[in-house]
This record gives C-alpha cells, structure tokens and sequence, in this order.
C-alpha cells in the first residue's frame, strides 16, 4: 500500500513586489498551517517516509511548520523544483519516480497541479484544493511507478478546522 500526502501551500503574500518562486507566506498562512498541522498531528496516523517540497519559498516555509508540528525532523526532506509544476506533469514524474521501499510521500507544492492530481489520482473530483488544503490518497500498489487510480482517504481544508 502507498500513501500520498498532497499539501498545497499556504496563503501567500504579495506585498513586497517578489518574484513568485521567492513569495513567503502571510500571516494567514502560517495560521492555517498551524491549524491544519496542529489537527493532523492528533489525527493522522501514516508517518512519511519522505517529504518532497516545492523550491518554491511559500512551499518551505508551509512545509518548515508542518515538519515542526507533525515531528517530522527525522524524515527524508529534499527540495525539488519539478514540483513548481502547474501542468502536474512535472509533478506526476517526481511521484511516479519516487523508491519502491517508500510507501508513505508527502509533498508540498502548487496549484492548479495538485487539484489536478487529486481528482485525477483519487476516487473523488476536487473542485479546488485551497491553500493549506490536504489531501490523502491511498493507492494498493507495490510501486509509485504503477499507481493509476486511489482511493481518496481524507481531505483536510483550513475552513473545515475554523
């Protein structure tokens, strides 16, 4: 069994003029990404056996509180900027692409990519996954490499938590 954690960033801020890879995020940002880290860590029973993050600053940053939150410090992290992906293709590749001895990836990225895979992965259409949005899919398969088709486990939103 593998299981894929897809967390969208959280809220972004816009007032410096910075380029979009380099965007940190807001204060309502890193709320709810303390919110939804905070429930996740009371809820979620699946501990990663890899986190891959976006390169992109607000995907950092959102992953920095939820490894802090979770405890995840031990965890496998790398930085990959193939998941500053909004086709999903990219994306589809680094998880495709990921070791058969791991079974529970979490990564950290953008939209509309994650929405994509999400509806196109899971057993559910997912109109928009919002920032800090979670979503959890389980797919009965040996390798990344043959996933098609999950099961959508759970799906987590901060306005849910509020």
């Amino acid at each position: 069994m593998k299981y894929l954690i897809l967390v969208r960033h959280a809220k972004s801020c816009w007032e410096n003029n910075e380029i979009d890879h380099k965007r940190p995020i807001n204060k309502r940002g890193k709320n709810d990404a303390e919110l939804v880290s905070k429930f996740l860590e009371k809820t979620l029973d699946v501990v990663p056996d890899l986190i891959v993050i976006s390169d992109a600053k607000r995907a950092q940053l959102t992953a920095e509180i939820f490894i802090k939150n979770l405890k995840w410090q031990n965890v496998e992290t790398q930085l990959n900027h193939d998941l500053y992906d909004f086709s999903g293709e990219s994306a589809f590749n680094v998880i495709t692409s990921c070791p058969i001895e791991v079974n529970n990836l979490v990564i950290f990225g953008h939209n509309p990519t994650f929405t994509l895979l999400a509806s196109q992965l899971g057993s559910e259409f997912i109109d928009n996954i919002p920032t800090t949005g979670v979503v959890i899919i389980a797919f009965d398969v040996d390798s990344w490499e043959n996933i098609k088709s999950g099961e959508t486990i759970k799906t987590i939103y901060p306005r849910d938590l509020k």
